[in-house]
């Protein structure tokens, strides 16, 4: 009874207010799994590619009813009747029928969402979670979030050229109380701007976005907002940057407009290194251009015993650019964003390149959500440890810490929460 019977998509609104999918896939039983499809401002060039309309007349361009026909046209015809238990098997036909290397046929956009779609499909049918359907009885390990509470880059109207800083509750017992504890420095946060005359409204990812120039600003902002929740910078919290270098990096240079400043591949490794030695930073995400090997083997080098270096645009969750990786030896970690790749089977197949080489994997959103939770249970179904979601605010983001708390509460006495030990370097 676990025949797929009908495939239905729609265009609904992100959270951003652009369009993107909903499909619904729907069981002989009629037991149905729904997934919407995120999307991403700051992207690698390598990803796999959104089918777009391109209609400046409907949605500035941005419609998906391309997409929409792949599904209802090509996809659904080849799917209706086989098994939703077979998810590498029916991610497999939609690979085959795009038939390009990055999905632009079909559009990686209609592909993703049938997969995630398929999956709560054969979750529900079977009446387990959804992290249970894809990781088993072993899934347990509730992630260390990286909350993103001042945004910079693609992200805001300041001056800040990194996109991301992050604080991350390293000294909690539970999920539980790490979620507490970036409330109460989140607010604190809130409260220091508002009271130095900073704006306090929220980017596409929930965290503010003030005035500011520099990193060295912003982070001596994050150890004011920390000490005022009483809590202790570098045991309880740490620091993670996003970089999102490859928007600032051209020809050989990384151009940091906000300090009016260019950094050469090997002074910008200079300067990420005097940050970790400055601040409590554990993680630093993207700190080379997607494209500068050379860089990024330099910075794992420098840095790779002392910091978790994460491969976004670099890796975009692609396991044939992780090899490469893993070959040239660039980073020690590798972020995993479902829609870069395009179905479920592909980047479960990257995770596990990736643990089998002692890379840390973290699991992502996009800075264009939906309400969808799927990476709150993807993160848990792999035991990887660490998410990305965004700040504390925004219900496309709090979706997914809600979704982390509901799942701690079902595990109960079974729910893991590492902390510190999820950053090997930091116990030695």
């Amino acid at each position: 009874m676990n025949e797929i019977s009908s495939i239905k998509p729609r265009q609904i609104i992100d959270s951003r207010g652009q369009p993107t999918i909903e499909v619904d896939v729907y069981l002989a039983d009629q037991t149905m799994g729904r997934a919407s499809v995120p999307s991403g401002a700051s992207t690698g060039q390598h990803e796999a590619i959104e089918l777009r309309d391109g209609d400046l007349n409907r949605f500035v361009g941005k419609g998906v009813q391309k997409a929409i026909r792949s599904i209802e046209e090509v996809i659904a015809p080849a799917l209706i009747g086989m098994t939703a238990d077979a998810q590498t098997d029916i991610d497999k036909v939609m690979l085959d029928l795009d038939g390009s290397l990055n999905k632009s046929n079909l559009g990686a956009n209609a592909i993703l969402g049938v997969s995630l779609a398929v999956a709560k499909a054969a979750a529900a049918q079977k009446g387990h979670p959804l992290y249970r359907h894809i990781g088993g009885r072993d899934s347990c390990v509730l992630p260390v979030p990286m909350m993103n509470v001042i945004n910079g880059g693609a992200h805001a109207n300041n001056g800040l050229d990194i996109q991301e800083f992050m604080i991350v509750p390293l000294g909690a017992d539970s999920f539980g109380e790490a979620l507490r504890m970036g409330v109460e420095i989140f607010h604190q946060l809130k409260q220091q701007l508002a009271d130095r005359g900073l704006a306090t409204s929220v980017g596409d990812e929930g965290g503010f976005a003030p005035q500011i120039q520099s990193a060295h600003e912003a982070l001596q902002w994050l150890e004011r907002s920390i000490e005022a929740a009483n809590y202790t910078l570098g045991d309880q919290v740490g620091f993670a940057l996003d970089c999102a270098s490859s928007e600032y990096f051209t020809d050989g240079q990384y151009h940091y407009s906000g300090e009016n400043i260019s950094r050469s591949v090997e002074t910008n490794i200079e300067y990420l290194e005097t940050l970790v030695s400055t601040f409590p930073i554990i993680s630093i995400e993207d700190g080379c251009a997607e494209d500068d090997w050379a860089g990024w083997k330099s910075l794992t080098e420098r840095l790779g015993d002392r910091c978790q270096l994460v491969g976004d645009d670099l890796f975009v969750t692609n396991a044939e650019r992780l090899r490469r990786g893993l070959s040239e030896k660039c980073g020690n970690s590798i972020l995993i964003k479902l829609n870069q790749i395009g179905t479920l089977s592909e980047t479960l197949a990257t995770m596990k390149l990736a643990r089998d080489h002692h890379f840390t994997t973290v699991v992502s959103h996009r800075s264009g959500e939906t309400e969808d939770t799927t990476i709150a249970d993807l993160a848990v179904a792999t035991n990887c440890g660490q998410i990305k979601t965004g700040s504390l605010s925004r219900s496309d983001r709090t979706a997914k810490y809600n979704q982390l708390l509901r799942i701690e509460e079902e595990l109960g006495n079974r729910a893991i929460y590492r902390g510190r030990q999820t950053f090997h370097f930091l116990a030695r």
